[in-house]
């Protein structure tokens, strides 16, 4: 684009439609009805919606997404490179680790789920435990509060 070019389009007026001219008559308009007068603007329906439902305002792209926040995943078979006999596992002593990492400031809240082979001790508290998590640290033996 050369500077002649900058220069010349920044004064082009929008085509005002319906004035005669190349496009005669209806002006790509159509026909009747609300859209082909002048000043037609229809609303979204969907704007409405969003409207009268503060908590959902803002959320465009991924609307769908759940609005719960899912808990963080561990697997039993990552507590045992990390903590020995006797440890306590709960949400601080994971962050300490590097399992878990804080979101927002908070810590999350977390879920073990059984993947892999426990080979220590835990006492573990303050955690979701899924089923096969929670037999497999009871075979190691373990303890949950």
């Amino acid at each position: 684009m050369q500077l002649k070019d900058i220069f010349f389009t920044k004064f082009k007026s929008k085509k005002r439609v319906g004035r005669g001219g190349s496009r005669g008559k209806t002006s790509g308009r159509g026909m009747n009805g609300q859209k082909s007068r002048a000043g037609a603007n229809i609303r979204p329906a969907e704007r409405d919606f969003i409207k009268k439902i503060p908590k959902l305002r803002g959320r465009g792209k991924n609307k769908f997404a759940s609005i719960k926040t899912k808990p963080s995943i561990v697997n039993v078979g990552d507590l045992t490179g990390s903590f020995s006999d006797g440890d306590e596992v709960n949400i601080k002593t994971l962050s300490e680790k590097g399992l878990i990492s804080k979101t927002g400031g908070r810590y999350p809240k977390v879920k073990l789920l059984g993947n892999g082979n426990l080979a220590v001790k835990i006492l573990v508290s303050e955690c979701q435990i899924s089923g096969s998590a929670e037999e497999k640290i009871k075979k190691a033996g373990g303890q949950i509060k």
